[in-house]
């Protein structure tokens, strides 16, 4: 039978001796215990490779590797076809002084100044009328989201169609109460305009939801608080939805600027970055470079100018959020 007697100090003396003895006798256990733990964090390691795998794998074939590329291209002067010939950084030089890519990029803008209010004042106020109980809310959440699946060909030509000079629905609805319409999509003046409408009615339901959701997260009592304070409507908007509505309109507002900055199917589709230019984008001008005129290397060296201006507007984005965006 083991005792649970107290041990005296005499045999203290001795535990500590014989453990001491064993260490000695055994100088390879930490180093099999330290062994052992490095394989532990070895094992740890290649198990979270395994699971990031599947995401890596396209993320470096499709998203690395051409950025890689295209940075490599940009140093050259490539057709597609021949060999490429070093340059340096004349693409980026040749560029920055032509008079056409402060052209592009100033399109981009001005489709981004007037695409991100319209298509934000259009998604919250169809997201305060939805958030609202009625009959036949989901149906409708549902139709408003439609055309955000709809492939941009088919909204392009629906769009063409709609905005036809000649015969025109829009045009016609203007006629009849005595209005000449413009020329739309054939007119110089109007082709980004005719790209804005149609760009934030696809993107109306996408907007839409995110608000929703948002909508949907505030705190009921924040308003019933207002309204014990006298606030009406439009304050109750003012001071308690649109401030706790912040963290949606960074997602919308970032998201936004990005796929704006990006913005090529619907110029391609509606306009061919006509007419005279007017509605010509930084990536359509890309797409040009490469494929019509077989400078590949100015195109790369474009594309990389594009990356630059999307991450410091995102950076900007980011930084100044922490001066309007409220996390309840």
């Amino acid at each position: 039978m083991t005792s649970i007697l107290p041990l005296t100090e005499p045999a203290i003396a001795a535990r500590a001796a014989t453990d001491s003895d064993d260490t000695s006798a055994h100088p390879g256990a930490p180093r099999r215990t330290a062994r052992g733990s490095r394989a532990r964090r070895v094992r740890y390691a290649l198990t979270v490779l395994v699971f990031l795998l599947p995401s890596a794998i396209p993320l470096t074939l499709f998203v690395l590797t051409p950025m890689v590329s295209a940075a490599w291209i940009s140093l050259h002067d490539w057709n597609l076809l021949s060999p490429m010939t070093f340059v340096g950084l004349d693409n980026f030089a040749g560029l920055i002084t032509d008079p056409d890519t402060a052209r592009v990029f100033g399109n981009t803008v001005y489709y981004i100044v007037g695409y991100l209010p319209l298509v934000y004042i259009g998604g919250l106020a169809l997201a305060l009328a939805l958030n609202r109980a009625m009959r036949g809310r989901n149906l409708l959440r549902g139709i408003y989201f439609l055309p955000v699946v709809t492939s941009w060909i088919v909204v392009a030509i629906v769009w063409r169609w709609l905005l036809a000079p000649e015969n025109g629905v829009v045009n016609g609805v203007l006629g009849f109460f005595g209005i000449d319409g413009p020329g739309w999509w054939t007119d110089p003046s109007w082709s980004m305009p005719s790209i804005i409408l149609a760009s934030a009615w696809k993107d109306l339901g996408f907007v839409m939801v995110i608000l929703l959701a948002g909508l949907q997260s505030i705190n009921t009592d924040l308003y019933d608080a207002a309204k014990v304070d006298g606030a009406g409507p439009w304050r109750r908007l003012i001071s308690v939805t649109l401030p706790m509505l912040s963290p949606s309109t960074f997602f919308v507002v970032v998201i936004s600027l990005i796929n704006g900055f990006q913005v090529f199917d619907q110029v391609y589709a509606m306009t061919g970055g006509g007419p005279a230019g007017s509605s010509q984008v930084v990536v359509g001008e890309i797409y040009d470079l490469t494929f019509r005129y077989g400078s590949a290397g100015e195109a790369s060296a474009l594309s990389w100018m594009l990356f630059v201006v999307i991450l410091a507007a995102t950076v900007v984005q980011v930084i100044g959020q922490k001066r309007w965006v409220h996390y309840a």
